[in-house]
């Protein structure tokens, strides 16, 4: 039986389970490495162990979008969110590092199942025209997250950092249960084969565009606190320049997402990737931290304005059968460039520290502009369709 609630009540639901997950997700993160080294961890052991949750990630989401499509948004949502309980709660228990491996693989794979389980049912659930504002609010949750999480994460330590995810554990099995409760677009099961994916331009140019900020994303991830470091930052600062970030983000997500109801997406989206792209050539080249926090939150005003309009292409013109595995592709295509981006990026600072960000910056422009082609002929204004001249009376 489907759960009855509206969907603006199933968007408030996924919000908030959002906005946990990625809080706890990120709560012992500043910490992770630490509390795996005084697990008996090496650097090649502990760098395995947080590259397993991005590989996961990538082996597992064109898959569970597969699932989700054929057999329900609902029991993949409910399930991640088990899952992902079940495996925090392990951080608790006297295991040696490696075997966290495993731990971080569930994580990686869970998280990945909800992020495809939650967008694509904001895609079923609310109009075309309506899902820029919907998707901003999934998008503002996981960047409130991300901002909140390793903040609050400052008063936990190492010594009790495990039972800190065992309560963020306990937390998402609570939000399995809300989930289990609502409805997110599901239908009726059909036990007919799915239809073949819909190959059409705003998708393709989407994938692209996934794939230039999963780009960006990688370098950040590997250098941004290293380059910090190396024009002299504090700590403080260092975790300032995250929460810098995400703060205009949350604030301007809505007008994001009524841009891209009401404006041209395309060229919101192509503005977008390169302003990213712009920011990212620029930091290795500024050396007050104070004026670095700023960039970082100015940054962020292009992509909170953007990156609805990005997360709408991927579904125009879709069916329902087919939105969780459009969505598993676009998190494949982030989370892949994001994993290359991250490894690649490391080495090539001990080259140069502006490196990985010069060279990212590059090729992510690229990809920017060549959705220019791959969105040719695609009317980026929601409910504009093309001029057809009349059609002349038969003789």
């Amino acid at each position: 039986m489907v759960p009855v609630s509206t969907p603006q009540q199933t968007l408030n639901r996924l919000t908030v389970i959002v906005l946990i997950q990625w809080m706890g997700a990120t709560l012992g993160l500043p910490l992770l490495a630490l509390f795996l080294e005084h697990r008996g961890g090496t650097p090649h052991v502990i760098g395995l162990i947080v590259a397993s949750f991005f590989i996961a990630g990538v082996l597992t989401q064109y898959f569970l979008g597969h699932l989700a499509d054929k057999f329900g948004r609902r029991p993949i949502l409910v399930a991640s969110l088990i899952a992902y309980g079940l495996a925090s709660m392990t951080y608790a228990l006297p295991f040696s590092a490696v075997w966290f491996t495993l731990t971080r693989v569930i994580q990686g794979a869970s998280a990945g199942a909800l992020e495809v389980a939650s967008m694509s049912a904001v895609a079923a659930l609310f109009a075309e025209n309506e899902r820029g504002r919907a998707i901003s609010r999934i998008l503002a949750a996981q960047l409130m997250g991300a901002a909140i999480g390793p903040v609050a994460g400052v008063v936990s330590s190492v010594s009790n950092l495990g039972w800190v995810f065992f309560v963020t554990g306990l937390v998402s099995l609570v939000a399995a249960v809300v989930a289990f409760h609502t409805n997110v677009g599901d239908v009726e099961y059909d036990p007919t084969p799915l239809p073949p994916l819909k190959w059409n331009r705003p998708f393709a140019g989407a994938l692209v565009a996934a794939a230039a900020i999963g780009l960006a994303v990688g370098v950040y991830e590997t250098c941004w606190s290293l380059l910090m470091h190396a024009h002299h930052a504090s700590t403080l600062q260092i975790r300032l320049s995250w929460t810098m970030f995400c703060i205009p983000w949350v604030f301007l997500s809505r007008t994001g997402g009524w841009i891209a109801d009401h404006l041209n997406r395309r060229t919101t989206a192509l503005f977008g990737l390169l302003n990213g792209a712009a920011f990212l050539a620029t930091y290795p080249h500024i050396h007050n931290n104070v004026v670095m926090l700023f960039l970082g939150s100015a940054e962020s005003l292009g992509a909170a304005l953007s990156s609805p309009s990005i997360a709408s292409m991927l579904s125009q013109g879709a069916t329902s059968r087919e939105l969780s595995r459009r969505q598993g592709l676009y998190a494949t295509s982030t989370t892949a460039s994001l994993a290359l981006a991250a490894m690649a990026s490391g080495f090539l600072f001990t080259v140069n520290t502006a490196l990985p960000f010069t060279l990212a910056a590059v090729v992510s422009a690229l990809l920017a502009v060549s959705t220019i082609f791959w969105w040719r002929g695609v009317h980026g204004r929601i409910g504009v369709t093309p001029h057809t001249p009349p059609t002349p009376p038969a003789p």
